[in-house]
């Protein structure tokens, strides 16, 4: 049964080709034609009835007021283009491609390319400033990433340029080894400006890093301890391979709760495919959304299940309500439903947890907040007081009493959001001994969808003052040619060799 038409591409050359998303045998697959290279079907949810329960919360963006690009030639003319339907919730900004780790599964790499791609301090502020002058809304947070972005001198100066041009949130993306090796370098980070640590986490077993080349558990651990010591959070990152590392979520769960002091999220990424790959790899380590949250509720044992997650969209109509009574445009998550699922865990004193759902009614909250958007746009402005009266009259129907856990003041905190309305009343929700477990499950050219990739909220910015969509900056066809990754990197980029001679360091010899 067919459930949308869509576009997407040809994972052998990238041409657009017309797909469609359908059910079958209980599964969603995507299904396409290229005229080249024949016909491809492949899996996009193990679940299908949990796929269109998802497609619910479905919400409507309102894109940008200032697209960079005139054309509307997607995917090959991302700038941000006029039919682009998401501003920016994360700017991204690749700060160099220099690692101090050799993975060999790694293609991006300096010394696997074999250029330097590192733009300067000049060039960064410009795309600083490209992702702060997003209108409606500039984009509150950026993340600085690489390569390894902690291999840079000058990255304590780049938080602080960060912070500078006005962005409230900036975390950098690292693998954590020099974290955990040189005593001081977190509070220097935090310091600067830096307000969370992204760190790549794949498990706590020798076999969960085997794609990495070496066993960095230790260094993990490490490095989490220097940002507690340093008091600065973290995110901890593990992209889920099925048959590597799928058997460690639950593990994670636990850490991630016996850590609520310096861990604010658990984000997982299942694996996307992209570089060189061969199709039976893809069949062998394919992991999707709806597996991820099954097997969370198993190794979990049912303290965390598959029905306490929603849609990553769902926030989104309570900040467009937010925004209305502010009288001013605000963040809002608006990608495809199908990019990713969340559920918030809240911390008891003896070091049990609970998911949010179970002492929240979310949905009434959704309701209330969707009712609400279409009453104040309809109505206009008087009706923005009666709303507000309605928002905080409900909040006590919103907590579960019985199952609402001691010492947590929710009415409280969800009234400030409503009324204060600002980054300090979220902020007291975060560090209310909540967690925030996620998953986001980026596109490669099997099972891009145009649906999505139109809606991603996720951009990269450019030397060239583009604002570039995630999935369309990583894509690749199954030989490992780029879309833009390395065209991008190649123009701003000086071959390996150069650079090691102005230097005097031999990057290609780092492991």
């Amino acid at each position: 049964m067919k459930l949308y038409d869509t576009k997407s591409v040809c994972p052998e050359c990238l041409r657009v080709v017309e797909a469609s998303v359908i059910e079958e045998n209980g599964s969603i697959y995507m299904v396409k034609s290229c005229p080249e290279h024949g016909e491809f079907k492949h899996i996009y949810w193990r679940d299908a009835e949990l796929f269109k329960k998802v497609m619910e919360y479905s919400w409507e963006g309102r894109g940008v007021e200032n697209p960079a690009i005139k054309d509307t030639n997607c995917p090959y003319a991302c700038g941000l283009c006029p039919i682009h339907k998401s501003h920016t919730s994360l700017g991204i900004i690749d700060v160099t491609n220099r690692c101090n780790l050799k993975c060999p599964v790694c293609f991006d790499a300096a010394f696997a390319t074999g250029y330097v791609y590192e733009p300067t301090k000049e060039q960064i502020r410009m795309m600083l400033r490209r992702l702060r002058q997003n209108k409606p809304v500039p984009a509150p947070a950026v993340q600085l990433t690489g390569g390894e972005p902690t291999i840079r001198a000058d990255l304590f100066e780049i938080v602080k340029m960060a912070r500078e041009e006005g962005f409230p949130h900036v975390e950098v993306n690292t693998n954590g080894v020099r974290i955990a090796m040189e005593p001081g370098y977190a509070e220097k980070l935090r310091e600067a400006g830096c307000t969370t640590i992204y760190l790549s986490f794949e498990g706590f077993e020798k076999s969960a890093y085997i794609h990495k080349g070496s066993d960095l558990t230790d260094i993990k651990l490490k490095a989490v301890e220097r940002c507690r010591g340093a008091g600065i959070g973290v995110v901890l990152v593990p992209t889920l391979i099925k048959g590597i590392n799928d058997n460690q979520l639950g593990k994670m769960v636990e850490f991630a709760a016996k850590n609520v002091d310096v861990i604010r999220c658990l984000n997982i990424q299942p694996v996307s495919f992209v570089g060189r790959f061969e199709l039976e790899d893809i069949d062998k380590h394919r992991i999707t959304t709806d597996e991820v949250l099954k097997l969370i509720e198993e190794q979990t044992n049912g303290k965390v299940k598959v029905e306490d997650f929603r849609p990553v969209t769902y926030p989104a109509p309570l900040s467009r309500l937010l925004g209305l009574l502010e009288g001013r445009e605000m963040v809002e998550f608006t990608m495809n439903p199908h990019c990713g699922m969340a559920t918030y865990i809240y911390v008891k004193e003896d070091g049990d947890y609970i998911p949010i759902t179970r002492f929240v009614d979310v949905d009434l909250l959704w309701k209330t907040c969707v009712e609400s958007v279409k009453k104040i746009e309809k109505g206009g402005w008087m009706y923005k007081q009666a709303v507000k009266l309605k928002l905080l009259s409900i909040l006590p129907k919103l907590i579960k009493p019985d199952e609402a856990p001691e010492g947590l003041n929710l009415t409280d905190i969800l009234k400030d959001i409503i009324v204060k309305r600002d980054y300090k009343s979220l902020a007291k929700f975060h560090f209310s001994r909540m967690v925030m477990i996620g998953l986001m499950h980026f596109q490669d050219s099997l099972n891009l969808d145009f649906e999505r990739l139109m809606r991603c909220g996720i951009h990269y910015s450019t030397p060239d003052g583009r604002l570039i969509p995630f999935c369309a900056m990583n894509l690749t066809d199954i030989h490992g040619r780029s879309l833009y990754r390395k065209q991008i990197e190649k123009k701003f980029a000086i071959p390996l060799e150069q650079w090691e001679r102005e230097h005097g360091v031999k990057q290609s010899s780092v492991a």
